[in-house]
């Protein structure tokens, strides 16, 4: 696929992962992306949240930070994250208004909505990695994501902590 100037798209690989200390509880996410021999480290923490909300955010904030459309090859432990796009879950969800089915609602649809966004600028391939199994990048982005979690000066997670009964978006 071709970017909007007619040149190819810069090929990127990205590795991310997410971390709470309980569940719910203070959340990090990690996320280390790589083109061409360069390389970045992405890392924050939140006071309160989920893992689930922790893996989503580490692959939306790595997508949003390519400053134009690439082709991503994007690697996460999250069973969760990577299902959920390869086998069309939640543009069902979001077809459905943020309903699994006639009964359940979707949980995180504010996040799944910003991961569907970057899945329509980039070209995303994602791919399952096993956690904590030696996989030096998917390490890294642990690391990183506990490090955040365990960080003094922590973000709130508004929507997560304004939800009614942490409702909608909570990852159980």
């Amino acid at each position: 696929m071709s970017s909007s100037a007619g040149s190819p798209r810069k090929s990127i690989t990205v590795h991310t992962d997410g971390a709470c200390l309980g569940n719910p509880g203070p959340g990090g996410y990690g996320a280390v992306l790589e083109f061409e021999g360069t390389r970045k480290e992405l890392s924050g923490g939140f006071r309160l949240t989920t893992n689930n909300r922790m893996e989503l955010l580490a692959a939306i904030l790595a997508l949003e930070t390519l400053k134009e459309p690439c082709k991503v090859t994007l690697h996460s432990d999250s069973k969760y994250v990577v299902d959920a796009i390869e086998q069309g879950w939640a543009r069902r969800w979001q077809a459905n208004d943020w309903m699994r089915n006639k009964k359940e609602a979707a949980i995180n649809p504010d996040l799944w909505e910003r991961l569907l966004q970057q899945t329509e600028r980039h070209d995303v391939t994602f791919r399952w990695v096993r956690g904590h199994a030696g996989n030096v990048e998917n390490e890294r982005c642990d690391r990183l994501a506990v490090e955040a979690a365990n960080g003094d000066d922590l973000e709130t997670d508004s929507i997560y902590e304004s939800s009614s009964a942490y409702g909608r978006v909570q990852m159980v």
